[in-house]
């Protein structure tokens, strides 16, 4: 217990550093930012504008913001400078600018100035107008956010009036109706829920859909009417802005000095909608870029990918060729100066007479031949990859394969600029509930009392349930309803369930028997989407009939109206009892009416009155009770709440509260009501709970007509989660009903008696250090304070009350029923069950005032209130009594087997990283074949670092010595098709590690070996990993293996793995929208994670590396032919070609070709890619783009520049043509050259790319000759004028194109020819495959898979069986 507070105050104290004055603790960088200049201190103090603050008011206000907000970048006046400064941050717009200033030099200009800032400018307009539309769009948005209306306090006209957003300020008062979105962060102050409840959806601010309550700040509560503005005296003090949406501190400080504690249950925050209230009041605390939502709008993601560094790099070499070309030019030029004895009639002298010097004539040609190269760096690359990834996005977005018809979703894509790293994954590392399984948690067994209860009716049902191949919902859910209510009315007949019913029997059932369960929900709600974990699989629970028959006894029993008949209920009887009003009321669940979505449950709703009174009830008690509570009646609720002998526990009435909802009514009311004089603790059973079950069934027959005649009304739970889900459901089963749940209560109807009303004095949620979660309630009938507890048994089991010696046989029974149940709770695991133990403790009148205290002035702390209220927590959950125990199941996703089987074949290593215990983590990695049964596991289980280190030490020289055992000839080779499953050959090994052993294996001394270790396993299974470790051990693989990872997960658990993963993939389940907020791309289902990475990931990856390529050779090329024609001009810089078509060759006629390639090209058909994994590997080891591939590239460059120059140049040696004549063969040369080069590198050719192609043809020929007609004297003394038009009617001409051509890429065909014939990559051999006639594709491809088996990479074989190493 220690552990958990130590661990707290180091968290703390390490937040505390690191903050300084710049607000909350837990504050992001992205909130520090601003921070500083709006605010001062840790706190804000928020008052009205109002009575007698209006001073103090007008000097508060001017550190706040206002509630406008500004999402845009740029405005009018700064668009451009500002869009310029940032564009320029980028290199190669830097290098390009140096360019455009050095060409105005005199003398090293090497183009007409305009020329030189055209392929500069026209980058720059594109991207500048690319971000103008982007921020338009985000200023209209903008716009009509800020001027929605709102109903704003007005201290002038004294009423609320209509006000826009941009107007409202911190510490106004905002009025909101039902269906009204939040404009601000505001204090909840009045509500016209009489419970003092507001209910909000926060869709538009997370993607969860089901309600969440609010709660009225404790004192308001009371209120019968509105609270009027004028008469608001106090004063709030809250945290610093921050964007922690789980959490708010701060108090209410009133005129009297009384403080009274804030929480988040007290927030609206903005974006929110109000639901189910009619009207609510609140003062503004956050408006603005200071509400929580703004500061988590971080906007688009953007991540580096690891493509995009290579570029980067590659481009330095170009640099580097660039300067070695010049160099040579201004050598060069430097020597043909002095090779002249006299001074040559170009050389003009300067203005005084004197002559340059060749050292210095050629350092000025440096500069000079740096301005004509310039296209040797691809200005238009970092524009074109921009271009391409948003097509290939578009592509990805639009496949249909992604859709998901229950969900109504498909990808999507939230990071523009890392489509490629899909292609590269060579780790995954992914969640288990909700990624690898459904996320839909099944009721399966439960033990109570150390009794098993298997379910074995309900597992039928399950089998038989075929929930996706319905065609029809709403008759599946009414068959599936139909058996539950049969056994919930005819507990006694359980046995008919077994048996097999047709729909027209079920049918006759469900119209027979009014169902509590499901009562045919379709009936009224349109469909069950609008509730979520509402699928009739999870609602749906069949109840076990030995349980039941239990249940039966308990009614029988209390009605034998003698106190001899109570006293003989069972212990276990009253354990079953205790453990489902635990199931019921342990939750945070609230109750809907589905024929009003949306429509809180009351009691004044159901249609009936309870069958007694609450007095009636304590008056039967008081008289079949064996246990007395005290020798004097039991007092009614008046007398309770009137008699309060505790002083402390009366004074503090008022600060009743929970952790989770501070403001509640009466949570202690009657608190130190007399009890019996014995402990509560060492009694047997808790005392109220053999009160309940006593009585619990004593008006059984006149309820079972009751509920004949009316039938019970139907409700809707909405869940945080799909384990309260689960357990609501089941308890409901067995007639343990929740109705309805306020902030101060919540009501059971218990076995048809009526409605028993719980008092809810607080709410511990569940957090990751303690890992489980209480209620604490008082009691409608014995008034004593109960603990009702569930949790991992990891913690549960260390919480229970010990047996030491000399105990009692209430201790010893105890004891017993723990060893038990950790026996169940060891099988459930292993058959993949998630657990839960369930618990109370019976508190007395001393013990809960004196905890009420400490807990109280943990509530009312700002600074350290997390780190007091898990003390006061953790203070409270001690000695508490073991009830049982539950295992649900959460099925596996359709398709996730198959999808892990082709991960792994594409050689992509998988992690599964999971918050469950190691039995059933193993269970489901077998499950979805992440673990073979053929494979050796090796659990890693310690509890120090050295013992750790050396039981990775003992592992890895058990593998080393498999391995060289296996090197040996051996006459098992065939273990390597030993198992069918086994897909990918190598090493068969699984490594299972706990997260306690994690916290060893993560210390910098153990990384290198543990990592060596899973290296050389092909799974990992690490459990009871928390959200931090998860995140810790992807960015130690990333940094250390240099590895490209990808996180998979569904939850908020899962968000910190998945922004520090290189690519992070959230889906979209059941646990609302952080996960996919957060990721880089969302999916709607595992197995979709199949196709995204083996046939998008590989296109995207092998298109933009070949396009890629494609620029360096076609700027290369191109930009040699200039510096050929130096040697044959003195390197004087000129160039043969006119200025205005060489800066637009690239521009204009070869730009749009490698676009269209880069987005629609396809190596191998999807289908082909789908059922050969293995071809994956090619993308993932960057077989398209080693550095030798590069240079190959550029070689090739430079043979086709040669032949492009030197054929025209040897075909018109010894004629008088000009300049430009000649250069006009050579650049029209080098464009088919560089089309049909890319033409050749195509792997699918249609009818876009040669519409494109032909098009950029005709395109250079239509501006060439209308160029030459109209510009007659661009450079002098050259003239372009007529070239072409002369050109057109010469066969030489056309015979110089054609031979160049054919010349250029014969090398490049040959070798593409003979890659495709006789030296066949395994990609070429796969596009073959297309060709061939199903049956005969079938068979290659059987044969491909038997060729991967013999002649893979065969490390060694595990022997079969399991391991584990475990050391203390």
């Amino acid at each position: 217990m220690a552990d958990p507070i130590q661990w707290a105050r180091y968290r703390w104290q390490r937040l505390i550093s690191t903050e300084g004055g710049e607000g909350s603790s837990s504050s992001s960088s992205s909130n520090k930012c601003y921070q500083s200049s709006k605010t001062s201190g840790k706190h804000r103090i928020v008052i009205p504008c109002l009575g007698h603050f209006k001073e103090e008011y007008e000097k508060v206000s001017k550190l706040y913001m206002n509630n406008k907000i500004r999402t845009t970048k740029y405005t009018l006046l700064n668009f451009l400078p500002r869009n310029l400064f940032e564009q320029f941050h980028r290199v190669a717009n830097l290098y390009f600018l140096f360019l455009v200033v050095l060409n105005w030099v005199p003398l090293v200009e090497a183009f007409q100035k305009e020329i030189t800032m055209l392929p500069l400018i026209a980058v720059l307009t594109i991207i500048a107008v690319k971000d103008g539309l982007e921020d338009y769009s985000k200023y209209k948005m903008d716009k009509r956010i800020n001027n929605l209306l709102t109903k704003v306090y007005s201290r002038k006209e004294k009423k609320y009036i209509d006000e826009c957003w941009k107007n409202v300020n911190v510490g106004d008062f905002i009025r909101l109706s039902r269906n009204e979105i939040i404009p601000a962060d505001m204090v909840l102050l009045y509500s016209s829920d009489p419970d003092g409840i507001c209910y909000i959806e926060t869709a538009g601010l997370d993607g969860e859909t089901n309600l969440k309550q609010r709660q009225v700040v404790r004192g308001y509560s009371e209120q019968v009417s509105e609270i009027d503005p004028e008469k608001f005296s106090s004063r709030i003090e809250c945290e610093s802005p921050n964007n922690d949406l789980t959490r708010f501190r701060g108090f209410v400080e009133h005129s009297n000095k009384d403080r009274v504690g804030l929480s988040k249950e007290n927030l609206l925050l903005r974006g929110c909608t109000v639901r189910n209230t009619e009207a609510v009041v609140g003062i503004v605390v956050y408006a603005g870029h200071e509400t929580k939502a703004m500061l988590n709008n971080s906007g688009p993601h953007y991540k580096r990918s690891k493509l995009e560094r290579k570029v980067n790099t590659d481009i330095l070499w170009c640099v580097l060729l660039l300067i070695l070309m010049c160099l040579t030019g201004a050598i060069g030029h430097g020597i043909w100066l002095s090779r002249y004895s006299e001074i040559p009639f170009f050389n003009i002298p300067e203005p005084d007479g004197k002559l340059i010097s060749p050292t210095l004539a050629g350092f000025n040609m440096f500069w000079t031949m740096i301005i004509l190269l310039q296209v040797l760096i691809p200005v238009s690359l970092y524009v074109s990859i921009e271009i391409v990834k948003l097509g290939q996005i578009y592509l990805i977005q639009n496949d249909i394969d992604f859709y998901h018809e229950k969900t109504d979703s498909t990808v999507q894509c939230r990071a523009l600029n890392i489509a490629e790293d899909l292609g590269q994954i060579q780790y995954i590392f992914s969640d288990k509930t909700g990624t690898l399984t459904e996320n839909k948690m099944v009721f399966r067994r439960c033990s109570i009392a150390g009794q098993e209860y298997c379910h074995e009716e309900n597992a039928k049902r399950l089998e038989s349930y075929q929930e996706v191949n319905s065609e029809d919902e709403d008759s599946a859910d009414r068959q599936c309803g139909s058996s539950t209510h049969m056994s919930e009315w005819h507990g006694h007949n359980c046995s008919a369930v077994n048996e097999p019913l047709n729909r027209k029997s079920l049918h006759q059932l469900s119209g027979s028997y009014p169902a509590p369960g499901r009562e045919d929900r379709a009936g009224d709600v349109p469909h069950s989407g609008h509730f979520a974990f509402s699928s009739p699989i999870e609602t749906d629970v069949v109840p076990d009939t030995q349980l039941l028959e239990k249940f039966n006894q308990i009614s029988s029993h209390s009605c034998q109206q003698s106190e001899e008949a109570s006293s003989n209920l069972s212990l276990e009887t009253m354990y079953i009892t205790d453990f489902f009003l635990a199931l019921a009321i342990c939750n945070t669940v609230v109750v809907s009416v589905p024929n009003q979505p949306r429509k809180k449950m009351r009691l004044s709703s159901l249609g009936r009155t309870p069958i007694k009174s609450l007095e009636e009830i304590r008056q039967m008690f008081q008289r079949f009770s064996v246990w007395r509570l005290s020798s004097s009646p039991l007092p009614s609720v008046k007398e309770s709440s009137s008699e309060s002998p505790s002083s402390f526990v009366s004074k503090l009435s008022i600060f009743r509260m929970k952790l989770a909802s501070p403001a509640l009514d009466g949570a202690v009311q009657g608190a130190a009501e007399p009890l019996n004089t014995d402990s509560p603790e060492n009694s047997p059973v808790p005392q109220e709970l053999d009160i309940v079950n006593a009585a619990v069934g004593c008006e059984h027959n006149s309820a079972a007509s009751s509920f004949e005649l009316s039938p019970l009304p139907k409700l809707c739970y909405e869940a945080e989660s799909p384990d309260e889900a689960a357990l609501v459901h089941a308890a409901r089963a067995y007639k343990c009903i929740l109705q309805s749940r306020t902030p101060d209560q919540v009501t059971v109807d218990f076995a048809g008696l009526g409605s028993l009303t719980f008092q809810l004095l607080h709410i511990l949620p569940f957090d990751s250090v303690r890992k489980r979660m209480s209620v604490v309630v008082r009691h409608p009938v014995s008034n004593s304070v109960v603990v009702y507890t569930k949790g991992a048994d990891s913690v549960m089991m260390d919480l229970l009350r010990t047996a030491s010696e000399g105990t009692n046989n209430s201790e010893m029974e105890q004891k017993k029923i723990k060893e038990r149940t950790q026996k169940h709770l060891d099988d459930y695991a292993r058959r993949g069950l998630r657990t839960l133990c369930v618990a109370k403790k019976v508190l007395s009148d001393a013990e809960y005032a004196e905890w009420l205290n400490h807990h109280f002035l943990a509530e009312t702390s700002i600074d350290n209130r997390e780190v007091l209220l898990l003390e006061s927590a953790i203070r409270l959950e001690t000695e508490l009594t073991l009830l049982g125990a539950t295992g649900i199941e959460d099925r596996l996703q359709e398709g996730v087997p198959d999808t892990i089987q082709a991960l792994r074949k594409a050689g992509i290593k998988i992690w599964m990283l999971t918050g469950d215990k190691r039995e059933t983590a193993v269970n489901i990695a077998y499950a979805c074949k992440l673990l073979e049964p053929d494979d050796r596991i090796f659990t890693l289980k310690s509890q120090s670092r050295d013992a750790c280190a050396l039981v990775m030490s003992k592992i890895l020289e058990g593998i080393q010595k498999n391995t060289s055992a296996k090197k040996k000839p051996s006459q098992k080779l065939g273990n390597v098709f030993a198992s069918p499953s086994t897909q990918a050959p190598g090493f068969s090994a699984g490594l299972v590690i706990d997260g306690r052993t994690l916290e060893h294996v993560l210390h910098d001394s153990l990384q290198n070996i543990f990592l060596e270790l899973t290296e050389k396993c092909r799974a990992v299974v690490c459990c009871r990993a928390t959200p931090l470790q998860k995140s810790v051990l992807v960015r130690l693989v990333r940094n250390k293996l240099k590895a490209m990872t990808l996180a998979v997960g569904d939850g908020a658990n899962d968000v910190s793995m998945i922004q520090v993963a290189d690519t992070g993939v959230g889906i979209s389940g059941q646990e609302g929208m952080q996960a996919v907020m957060a990721s880089d791309f969302a999916i709607s289902q595992f197995r979709h994670l199949r196709k995204l990475l083996l046939v998008h990931g590989h296109w995207c990856y092998t298109r933009l590396t070949n396009m890629v390529l494609y620029f360096f050779y076609k700027n290369v090329a191109y930009v040699n032919l200039l510096f050929w024609y130096q040697f044959f001009c003195g390197f004087s810089g000129t160039s043969m070609t006119d200025y205005w078509i060489l800066i637009l060759f690239n521009l204009l006629f070869t730009s749009v070709p490698p676009i269209i390639y880069g987005v629609l090209d396809k190596d191998v058909p999807a289908e082909i890619l789908m059922q050969l994994p293995q071809l994956y590997m090619m993308s993932q080891k960057s077989v398209a783009y080693l550095p030798s591939t590069f240079w190959m590239t550029l070689l090739d460059a430079f043979y086709q520049s040669l032949v492009c120059f030197f054929v025209p140049y040897f075909t018109y040696y010894g004629s008088d043509i000009d300049i430009f004549s000649f250069g006009n063969p050579i650049n029209t040369a080098a464009l088919f050259i560089i089309l049909f080069h890319l033409l050749i590198e195509c792997k699918s050719v249609t009818w876009i790319h040669t519409v494109v192609i032909i098009g950029s043809i005709l395109f250079y020929f239509v501006f060439t000759l209308a160029f030459g007609a109209t510009f007659k004297t661009r450079n002098q003394p050259s003239n372009s004028y007529w070239i072409m038009e002369k050109h057109m009617t010469d066969p030489v001409f056309y015979l110089v194109c054609i031979l160049t051509t054919c010349v250029a890429l014969l090398p490049r065909y040959l070798l593409r020819v003979l890659q495709g014939t006789l030296f066949m990559s395994p990609v070429v051999r796969a596009k073959h495959l297309d060709r061939l006639t199903p049956e005969e594709q079938k068979e290659a491809i059987k044969r491909w898979k038997d060729d991967f088996i013999v002649n893979g990479r065969v490390e060694f074989q595990a022997t079969s069986g399991s391991s584990t190493f475990c050391s203390s």
